[in-house]
C-alpha cells in the first residue's frame, strides 16, 4: 500500500483491491477461512479504536473529566476501549513475539466493558500455530487505513474495506463462502426495489450483514436518517452471526441480531415481531430442515412445505412475518418457480391466487460464489390494494403479478463470476417502482422478452408456473424501416458474393500451393 496519496484516504477505487493483495500476501499458507477471522478481527479493533479516540479527543477540548467516563462514549453509540486495547498500543507492540497475546488481551478487554460485543470478537491470536511476524506486519498494514481520516469519513472506509474483505474472502471460499455473502449486486436489486426508507428491516438468515448494510446505505443516500429504520435478523451460524455483529458494529449501525444454532423454523426468536421489510437469501434447497418436525406450524398459510425441501418454507416464514402493508424480496434457486414436487405446485397456487406474489424476476448464471445454480428473486406483498409505502399509496395491483427476465444482464467479471451493472440494476428497479404506480417512476409498459404484467388469469393458464421467459416473450428485432422481401434479396445476393469470393480465395491458396510445391 505505499501508493502515496491513495494510502490513506480509500478514495479510489482500487484502494480496496491494493489493500487485500498485500493482505493476501501475508496470509503465507493459511486457508482463507481462518485468516478470515484474523484480518477481519484487527480491521474491527481498529474502527473502534479510532471511532474511540475521535470521541475522546473531542471530550477532552470539551470536559477532561468527562472523557473518562465510559457512559459518554456508550451514550454516542462509541465502544469503550481501555488503554491497552487501543490500536496505539498494538502498534507500537506489533514486533514484539507476545503480540498476539496483547491482541487477545484488548478483545477480552473490550467485550468486558461493551455489553454487545460480549462473544463477538475473536481471541485465539496467542495460538502457536499463528504466525506472530505475519500479525505484526498485518497490524502495520492495516494502520495505513483511514489514518488521517477523522469521525465518519474514516468510519466509512473501514467499513468498506471490512465489506470488500467479505466478498474477497468468500471468492477464496467458493461454495462455503456463499454461506456468510450474498454478492453486492443481488443485494442491490433487493434494496433498490423495495427500498426500505423507514420501519423494520427483518433478514431470518442473515450472513453477515449485507443486507442491513446496504438498506443503510440507501437510506443515506436518499437523504433519510439512519435512525428511520430498525434493523432485526437472526443466524444460526455463530461464527457467521460474530462476522455480522462486527459488520454493523463497523457501520455504526445499531441492531438486534439473534443467534441460536436451532435456525429460524425451529427457534424463531421474533416469532410476534412484523416487519416493513424482509430481504433475504436462504440456502437453496436445503433437504434437511427439520421439517418433519414441524407439520402442524401456524407460518404454514399457503400449505404444509415438503420435508425434503426448505424453499417453500422459507418463503411461507418471510410471508408470515411481513406487517400488513409490508413487502419482501427472496432470492431462491429458480426450480421454486415451476417444481411441482411433494405439493410444492399447490402452495405456489394457493400463493398466487391469495395475491401475496408481487413480482419474479429470472437472474442471469454465475452471480454467486457458492453455487452456479441459477437463481430468482421472490417479491412478496402482503396488501397489493393499495400497497402503503412511507406517506404513498401505490395502485391496486390485485390480480396482477409483474414478470422480469433479467437473464441476459451483467457481465463477467472473471472466469467463473458475473456481476449486474448499476445500470442493470436500475433498469430492473425503475421497471418494478413504474408497474407499482410510484409518484415520479413514470409509465409503465410491457417490453417483450424483458418484462409483462400478467393477469391471475394468464398465470393460471400456465398452470400456476411463475418464470419470467413464459411471459415476457421473445425480444422484438429492431425495425430498420427495410421490407422483408428487400432484406431477404439483398442478403441473398449478400451471401452470394461472400461463396464467390471464398472460392476465388480457395483456388489463389491452391494455386500458391502449388508453386512452392505443396499441391494435391
Amino acid at each position: 500500500m505505499a501508493n502515496g496519496k491513495d494510502k490513506n484516504n480509500g478514495g479510489n477505487l482500487g484502494f480496496e483491491a491494493e489493500l487485500f493483495k498485500a493482505a493476501d500476501k501475508l496470509r503465507g499458507n493459511m486457508e482463507p477461512s481462518d485468516y478470515k477471522h484474523v484480518a477481519l478481527g484487527l480491521i474491527f479493533l481498529k474502527y473502534i479504536s479510532d471511532a474511540f479516540e475521535a470521541r475522546h479527543a473531542q471530550l477532552l477540548a470539551e470536559d477532561p473529566q468527562a472523557a473518562e467516563d465510559k457512559d459518554e462514549y456508550l451514550a454516542d453509540n462509541v465502544f469503550w476501549v481501555p488503554k491497552d486495547a487501543r490500536w496505539s498500543h498494538l502498534k507500537a507492540n506489533a514486533k514484539r513475539p507476545e503480540i498476539g497475546t496483547l491482541i487477545d488481551d484488548a478483545m477480552r478487554a473490550i467485550e468486558k466493558d461493551n455489553e454487545s460485543l460480549k462473544g463477538v470478537l475473536p481471541k485465539d491470536y496467542a495460538r502457536p500455530a499463528l504466525n506472530k511476524v505475519m500479525l505484526g506486519e498485518l497490524i502495520d498494514l492495516i494502520s495505513g487505513i483511514a489514518m488521517n481520516e477523522g469521525g465518519d469519513k474514516s468510519k466509512d472506509v473501514l467499513g468498506r474495506v471490512y465489506e470488500y474483505f467479505l466478498s474477497q474472502f468468500a471468492g477464496a471460499e467458493g461454495k462455503r463462502g456463499g454461506e456468510f455473502y450474498t454478492p453486492r449486486s443481488v443485494v442491490q436489486v433487493l434494496v433498490q426495489m423495495l427500498e426500505p426508507y423507514q420501519g423494520r428491516v427483518y433478514d431470518p438468515c442473515c450472513g453477515s450483514g449485507g443486507m442491513f448494510v446496504q438498506s443503510e446505505k440507501f437510506v443515506l443516500e436518499h437523504g433519510g436518517r439512519i435512525g428511520d429504520i430498525a434493523i432485526y435478523g437472526q443466524e444460526s451460524n455463530y461464527t457467521t452471526w460474530r462476522l455480522a455483529k462486527m459488520n454493523l458494529a463497523v457501520r455504526g449501525i445499531d441492531s438486534d441480531i439473534r443467534w441460536n444454532n436451532e435456525g429460524s423454523f425451529h427457534k424463531d426468536e421474533l416469532r410476534d415481531l412484523r416487519f416493513d421489510h424482509i430481504l433475504a437469501n436462504p440456502p437453496f434447497n436445503i433437504s434437511d430442515w427439520g421439517g418433519d418436525r414441524l407439520r402442524e406450524d401456524p407460518r404454514w398459510t399457503f400449505g404444509v412445505p415438503p420435508v425434503g425441501n426448505a424453499n417453500y418454507a422459507w418463503l411461507q416464514h418471510v410471508y408470515w412475518h411481513l406487517a400488513p402493508f409490508g413487502t419482501a424480496g427472496v432470492v431462491l434457486a429458480n426450480g421454486s418457480m415451476s417444481s411441482n414436487q411433494s405439493g410444492e405446485g399447490e402452495i405456489r397456487k394457493a400463493m398466487v391466487e391469495a395475491d401475496a406474489v408481487d413480482c419474479m424476476v429470472a437472474l442471469p448464471g454465475q452471480l454467486f460464489y457458492s453455487t452456479q445454480i441459477p437463481a430468482c428473486l421472490w417479491f412478496l406483498a402482503r396488501d397489493k390494494s393499495n400497497g402503503k409505502r412511507g406517506n404513498d399509496t401505490l395502485r391496486d395491483r390485485r390480480g396482477e403479478v409483474l414478470f422480469i427476465d433479467a437473464r441476459n444482464m451483467g457481465t463477467l467479471v472473471d472466469r467463473t463470476r458475473r456481476e449486474l451493472s448499476d445500470a442493470d440494476i436500475q433498469k430492473i428497479a425503475d421497471t418494478y417502482h413504474a408497474w407499482r404506480g410510484e409518484k415520479e417512476a413514470g409509465k409503465y409498459v410491457d417490453i417483450p422478452g424483458f418484462c409483462k404484467a400478467a393477469t391471475v388469469e394468464e398465470i393460471r393458464k400456465h398452470s400456476h408456473v411463475l418464470t419470467p421467459g413464459r411471459y415476457v416473450g421473445a425480444e422484438v428485432a429492431e425495425d430498420d424501416g427495410e421490407a422483408f422481401t428487400d432484406k431477404m434479396q439483398r442478403l441473398s445476393a449478400q451471401w452470394r458474393e461472400q461463396q464467390q469470393e471464398a472460392a476465388r480465395l480457395d483456388t489463389a491458396i491452391e494455386a500458391n500451393l502449388n508453386e512452392l510445391g505443396y499441391g494435391g
